[in-house]
């Protein structure tokens, strides 16, 4: 197997390269190639990218959003594997391997990192916790799947399922767009526990109330359409 680890970012400049730094250490069981999109950042996190040997850069004229970064990376992965891995430590990319494992055992063609079923996570914002607890919810009643969190960054699959799902968002929309996909295409999608460490806002955490709204709103969207 090969494996394309995607990482998008925006304004990472204190995480971004001890992030690609691990990916780099994994022992992935084949070829493996990182894709870094850097959306727009108006930080030093372009130049520290340029810096970085060994990665496939991509850069976007200004702030797209998440969707339309990972949209431009899918075009360009090469592996039989895709793997997104956020720029900043709340994830572990020696985590990759778990979920590589499900899908080598071929028990699914889609795996998400649930934090939500680690018995030892300790959520930072209980707002946010619940949000995405609720989120995770209606997907279950919406789609009949059971999926504990919806709206992890560890999403791992295999490439040739891209080709039928026509994504459109740009924005932090992409992972339940990508969630309602896989399952009304009909992929099989297993779980496995991730450890996970929010960071706080001051760090440079992005995601806002408002997202959660988005995300509601593409749950029902492609629940009933397109």
């Amino acid at each position: 197997m090969d494996f394309s680890i995607i990482i998008p970012v925006y304004n990472e400049e204190k995480t971004v390269k001890q992030v690609i730094e691990k990916v780099k250490k994994v022992q992935y069981p084949g070829k493996t190639e990182i894709i870094v999109i850097d959306d727009g950042s108006t930080d030093n996190s372009s130049n520290i990218l340029d810096s970085i040997k060994g990665i496939t850069l991509i850069k976007n004229s200004n702030n797209r959003g998440k969707g339309y970064s990972l949209r431009r990376a899918f075009k360009r992965a090469k592996g039989e594997i895709i793997i997104i891995q956020d720029a900043d430590l709340e994830y572990n990319p020696q985590e990759h391997l778990k979920l590589i494992k499900v899908i080598k055992k071929n028990k699914a063609e889609v795996v998400y990192g649930s934090r939500f079923i680690n018995k030892k996570h300790v959520p930072r914002y209980k707002l946010f916790y619940i949000g995405n607890i609720m989120l995770s919810f209606l997907t279950r009643l919406l789609y009949a799947k059971n999926i504990t969190d919806m709206e992890t960054c560890y999403k791992v699959f295999k490439r040739s399922i891209l080709k039928n799902l026509s994504l459109q968002s740009d924005g932090f929309g992409i992972e339940p767009e990508m969630t309602c996909k896989f399952i009304k295409k009909g992929f099989s999608i297993g779980e496995v526990p991730i450890n996970y460490t929010s960071r706080s806002y001051n760090d440079g955490k992005k995601i806002k109330m408002s997202d959660g709204i988005k995300a509601i709103f593409v749950l029902f969207k492609y629940r009933f359409f397109d």
